[in-house]
């Protein structure tokens, strides 16, 4: 059977070409603290045309969830298919602390070094791992000329333009400065009447298309990963893109204050957010932010979106003038989620839905368009792309293949579980619920959502629902790994 589904596959991955023996290109763009805000999961404000379109013509995820809800620990179980195994791996820092200091060894370091090692040319331009330019350095120091993942790219590049440097960029403002060299003493937003590559995603945009006419001409299948920094903290855009939107009808979050029968340590303390200390408004767990307040930053993060979903059609457009379209399997990813004032959190890292699921899109060339409903992992990538590319995983990972989700619209087998790690918790989503169960001191230790009569967590559950608690324990138990038992 598995035989049958590669050979179906393949004959509708490529139908366009001359050749079926030729393998499929990869655009894979990394989207920073991208919630599934956009057009195509049904949010009516946010003006996102270009990554709607490629879901309108391609599979969107409507229930993808990541393994960890922080930067370089999500792409770390992205680019490894891994669950977290230990107190290290839900670090920003592990691909800096391991996988840039471990010699090529039988087991690739990522899938994007595997795919290298079977043919396949691989360029990095901006964030794909932790580090903003895939150098291993610290948000002050400066850069070494150690690589985060020395043995995944063929060439690795970023345009640091007048920053001076990638975390420089990272935090940037319009006017070349940055969080650092200003002592945070900046806005968590700003709106400049700057071109696109006046802020630095508009120059990794124009990397990204240059880097496209170099590879159309190499004759040699490729994998290209783009990284976008936006939305990710400050909420910089040139203005045309805040001006898209009128502040007075984006709404503020339908979740305020902190959800009933849980304790604060499940929260974040909104310890990144707070980093900017000009705000106007410092948030706390103690009371929501004013509605004003609550609707600028919301503006902000809107806007970001918008200006990164334009570079996205920028890329888009490069690879369809090259005629490379037809043979190019395209993922739009989010690292995690990030609320907005959800729970009084404006940041991520919690094991709540509004951090831990993300957007993820792929189009196929030759599948028709799909809309999956199952609940996915981050981990499921991996095996995904190996599968759509023909190539064998070169080791058991923790997730498994989409393709047949993606050719047939249906897997009998699907485990429809996701597994999401922080603050000593782990969590469970189900497509009817969310099992928290927390590995600490402090009470309540369970938690229990019902995403079926109640849309958004406000309120755990768990003391009035045993039995529920109990009939999901099995699979929790199953699946998850014993991090926070040794």
């Amino acid at each position: 059977m598995k035989d049958l589904l590669h050979w179906l596959t393949l004959v509708l991955l490529f139908a366009a070409s001359e050749s079926s023996a030729q393998q499929p290109n990869v655009l894979f763009i990394c989207i920073d603290d991208l919630r599934p805000d956009l057009g195509c999961y049904g949010h009516d404000l946010v003006q996102s045309p270009n990554i709607d379109g490629v879901a309108e013509t391609g599979t969107i995820f409507k229930n993808h969830y990541v393994t960890v809800p922080t930067c370089g620990a999500s792409r770390y179980g992205l680019l490894t298919g891994m669950l977290p195994r230990r107190a290290a791996e839900l670090s920003n820092h592990i691909m800096a602390k391991e996988l840039s200091i471990r010699p090529e060894g039988d087991r690739p370091e990522t899938f994007v070094h595997h795919l290298r090692r079977n043919g396949y040319y691989t360029v990095g331009i901006g964030k794909i791992s932790h580090s903003a330019d895939g150098l291993v350095y610290g948000y002050e120091e400066e850069p070494s000329t150690q690589w985060e993942l020395p043995h995944s790219w063929d060439e690795r590049l970023f345009n640091t333009g007048k920053w001076g440097n990638g975390w420089n960029a990272f935090f940037g403002y319009a006017d070349g400065s940055n969080r650092q060299s200003r002592k945070k003493q900046v806005k968590p937003y700003e709106s400049a009447s700057v071109e696109d590559d006046g802020y630095p995603d508009g120059l990794t945009a124009d990397l990204a298309i240059e880097k496209i006419d170099e590879l159309a001409a190499k004759g040699q299948p490729f994998f290209l990963g783009v990284g976008f920094f936006k939305p990710h903290l400050p909420f910089t855009a040139p203005k045309k893109y805040w001006d898209l939107y009128d502040r007075k009808s984006i709404r503020v979050t339908p979740t305020p204050g902190i959800p009933e029968n849980v304790h604060r340590a499940s929260l974040n303390k909104n310890g990144e957010f707070n980093n900017y200390q000009l705000g106007e408004e410092r948030a706390t767990l103690d009371k929501d932010l004013s509605d004003n307040y609550a609707r600028k930053l919301r503006h902000g993060y809107y806007a970001c979106i918008s200006y990164t979903d334009a570079q996205v059609g920028r890329i888009l457009q490069a690879l369809e003038k090259k005629g490379l379209a037809d043979n190019t399997i395209i993922v739009i990813w989010g690292d995690h989620g990030w609320h907005l004032g959800d729970h009084r959190v404006w940041g991520k890292h919690t094991v709540f839905e509004r951090a831990v699921k993300s957007a993820l899109i792929m189009k196929v060339p030759g599948l028709a368009p799909q809309q999956i409903e199952e609940v996915m992992s981050t981990i499921d990538i991996y095996p995904t792309i190996m599968s759509l590319c023909n190539l064998d995983m070169p080791y058991e990972g923790n997730g498994s293949s989409l393709e047949k989700l993606m050719v047939t619209g249906e897997d009998s087998d699907w485990r429809n579980l996701a597994f999401s790690y922080f603050r000593k918790g782990i969590s469970m989503r189900t497509p009817s619920y969310r099992l928290t169960k927390y590995y600490r001191d402090e009470e309540p230790k369970v938690e229990l959502y019902d995403h079926v009569s109640q849309q958004y967590e406000r309120a755990n559950i768990a003391p009035s629902n045993a039995k529920i608690v109990e009939s999901l324990t099995s699979a929790f138990d199953t699946g998850r790994t014993g991090i926070y038992e040794q």
